[in-house]
């Protein structure tokens, strides 16, 4: 998976460090950039190629005639709103989705990776390692909790074909935790939340 770049545009420098903080554990974040305004993120893109801006509602609602200007001539971008305040649901409608600021840092990584994934373009990632389907099945068990030799058993395989799959999944989702597998098996309908 090619390496992506990121920009964080929210007045507050706590919460910019504190995600960049988060976004800096994984490995398909390759740059992550600040932009507390709009006037400053406009400046931003037009220097330097960025996949994803998270953005706070908030910067958006003072000025959403310059938001709408922005998106428009930057639509191989994705728009994520960084929810930590209630907003209006047309506010957040202009948005391509929303993390919370409760969410743990394997959900936004699984939510970055959806969004990444979804309508890439020229100027965006290249298309997507696609999963196996016996990587696939390894993940839905280790999604499930079982262990290497459970998994093995199952599907008739060696332990080390196992941990082969384990590491071909890891490198092509960029998340090494089991944790952060699961929520990628539940983000990509691999897996229900009703099995928890």
């Amino acid at each position: 998976m090619r390496q992506i770049h990121i920009a964080i545009s929210d007045e507050s420098l706590v919460i910019r460090e504190g995600l960049q903080s988060v976004f800096s554990r994984y490995q398909f974040i390759h740059r992550i950039s600040h932009a507390p305004t709009l006037d400053a993120l406009e400046k931003l893109l037009q220097r330097t190629t960025i996949q994803i801006v998270i953005i706070n509602p908030y910067v958006i609602q003072s000025n959403q005639s310059q938001f709408l200007q922005l998106k428009n001539k930057n639509e191989c971008i994705k728009w994520i709103g960084m929810l930590y305040s209630h907003f209006t649901s047309g506010m957040l409608a202009k948005l391509d989705g929303t993390i919370d600021i409760f969410d743990t840092g394997e959900a936004i990584a699984a939510k970055l990776l959806k969004w990444i994934e979804s309508g890439s373009t020229e100027n965006s990632l290249q298309s997507k390692e696609i999963l196996t389907e016996r990587e696939t099945d390894v993940l839905k068990h280790l999604a499930d909790g079982k262990s290497n030799k459970e998994i093995a058993d199952k599907l008739n395989i060696s332990i080390n074909t196992v941990i082969t799959h384990r590491k071909n999944i890891s490198q092509k989702t960029g998340i090494k935790s089991v944790s952060g597998l699961t929520i990628y098996a539940v983000v990509q309908n691999l897996i229900s939340l009703d099995n928890f």
